[in-house]
């Protein structure tokens, strides 16, 4: 059975008939069998936006070579009388001990909020005037910050293709769609992410795998670099090895492993505000029109450099979805972005972030309870303006210009907004930065200076960094791993699900 790749120029409304014609016209088969691997929107010109798609094709028709056998993961199963703590049920967290109880290790995960059926009840009682819960909110709960948002699987890591199929042959097992393997922007969004972590746990409880909610990590018991215990906010359990994979948000967590020895870094990252506009107003200037068939919203991704500024770009995009509350403790502000698998709300939001070396913006050394500090402080700020869960807010015209700020637009964010001159309550070195980038970006996109800007987005990726041996152990531990996100040494799911599947391996 011979195989031969092709690519096609597709309308955006292509059928399957479509692509059979575009077929036998070019290989002058009839029987045969094809395969989409790669498809991405050509939007570079208003008048011609299609799709590109790389197609696979095998047929007795075809002279050459078969198709050539993906690599798989390879998982060492024996019965091997250890146990595995994990701690933190995202996406690096779950990965990693699906690796390990597929090895044969006995494993548990502990997840500090509740199980995502119980987390959306809570985050929907929140947003319609409850208390926050510290626990059951955007950024905890099972499956971690990344089951509300718009589910992003683009990575720029290299050298983990064997991974990611396994990353991506489970999530579809679990209910995500098949154009994940092959869509070169692909997306799970948060109405699939919460079947999708749901089906996930089941599939590793069938394993034998243990899932123990509304259970936190308060503190380790350690002998000379030996973690004997973990001690919860349920009990204390005993284990043979342990893996934290906290998120980026759990700063208690990291200031409890500071406490006991393990080593962290300050790292650059990245802080600025959310926007948003409306999502016709992007496809308007993104394809020339307000819908365009078979595409389901227009996107953007935005950079801006100038010597003696901050870099300045565009992260996390939600075409068509809405902004929410993602603090992950009480009296703090901070937002996210998320969306929905069709991506058809009203709005398109983004965060827009500078670029920061918190040493050299403050210009003095920072600890990394220090670096916590700084950033948890300008945190607080943004929750003290509005003394609530408001967003300080106004039009990104009146960030430009530093004009008294106003809310001339509708917004997504289900909490309400607060006019506020935002420049202010941010670094000024980011304030200016940002402006610049506005400024830049309002130029590229029409009607760019028209959409809102709000809040604080401080959580692009942790502030610190673990201290890591060539073999992915804490530094100065014989058994202590700390991975994903909250490593500072990943960030988005695929990367932190490849890195939770590193450790995994590593410790088989």
């Amino acid at each position: 059975m011979g195989y031969k790749e092709i690519q096609l120029k597709l309308p955006t409304n292509y059928s399957v008939d479509d692509i059979r014609l575009k077929i036998e016209k070019k290989l002058s088969i009839k029987e045969y069998t094809y395969s989409i691997e790669h498809k991405s929107l050509d939007a570079r010109k208003k008048a011609d936006i299609h799709w590109v798609i790389t197609i696979g094709i095998q047929s007795k028709e075809i002279r050459g070579s078969e198709k050539e056998s993906t690599p798989s993961l390879t998982i060492d199963h024996k019965k091997r009388n250890k146990k595995a703590l994990v701690v933190g049920s995202g996406p690096a967290g779950y990965f990693c001990a699906l690796v390990l109880q597929k090895a044969g290790f006995s494993t548990t995960i502990i997840e500090r909020g509740p199980n995502v059926e119980k987390r959306s009840k809570h985050i929907l009682q929140f947003e319609s005037g409850s208390t926050f819960d510290p626990n059951a909110n955007y950024a905890f709960g099972e499956g971690g910050a990344g089951t509300f948002s718009d589910g992003k699987l683009t990575s720029r890591s290299k050298h983990i293709n064997t991974e990611k199929q396994f990353i991506l042959t489970h999530y579809i097992n679990a209910g995500a769609p098949e154009e994940i393997k092959y869509l070169s922007h692909p997306h799970l969004g948060s109405n699939n992410l919460k079947v999708i972590v749901k089906n996930l746990r089941n599939n590793f409880e069938r394993l034998g795998g243990t899932i123990l909610f509304d259970t936190c990590l308060i503190d380790l018991e350690i002998v000379n670099g030996h973690v004997t215990s973990a001690i919860t906010s349920t009990g204390k359990i005993d284990a043979d090895v342990f893996v934290v994979a906290s998120g980026h948000s759990a700063f208690d967590t990291y200031r409890m492993l500071i406490k006991n020895s393990v080593q962290f870094r300050t790292k650059n990252f990245a802080i600025g505000c959310r926007i948003e506009h409306l999502q016709s107003l992007i496809n308007m200037a993104q394809w020339g029109k307000e819908s365009l068939p078979g595409v389901k919203a227009a996107e953007y991704r935005l950079t801006f450099n100038a010597d003696g500024l901050l870099p300045v770009y565009t992260f996390c995009m939600c075409p068509g979805g809405m902004v929410v509350q993602a603090s992950a403790k009480e009296n703090s502000s901070i937002v996210n972005g998320m969306s929905n698998y069709q991506r058809n709300g009203l709005f398109a939001n983004a965060g827009c972030v500078a670029g920061i070396n918190p040493e050299e913006l403050e210009n003095k050394a920072f600890t990394p309870l220090e670096a916590l500090d700084w950033l948890e402080k300008l945190e607080d700020r943004f929750f003290e303006f509005t003394n609530g869960y408001q967003l300080p807010a106004c039009t990104i015209s009146d960030f430009i210009n530093m004009t008294e700020p106003t809310l001339s637009a509708k917004c997504s964010y289900p909490l309400g907004l607060k006019a506020a001159p935002l420049w202010e309550l941010l670094p000024e070195k980011i304030s200016r930065s940002l402006r610049a980038g506005l400024i830049d970006f309002s130029k590229k996109i029409k009607g760019f200076d028209t959409g809102l800007i709000m809040g604080l987005e401080s959580k692009t990726s942790s502030p610190l960094q673990a201290v890591r041996e060539e073999n992915l152990l804490c530094s100065g531990f014989d058994n202590l791993y700390i991975a994903g996100e909250g490593s500072g040494s990943s960030g988005g799911i695929i990367s932190s699900a490849a890195d939770g599947i590193k450790i995994a391996l590593t410790i088989i």
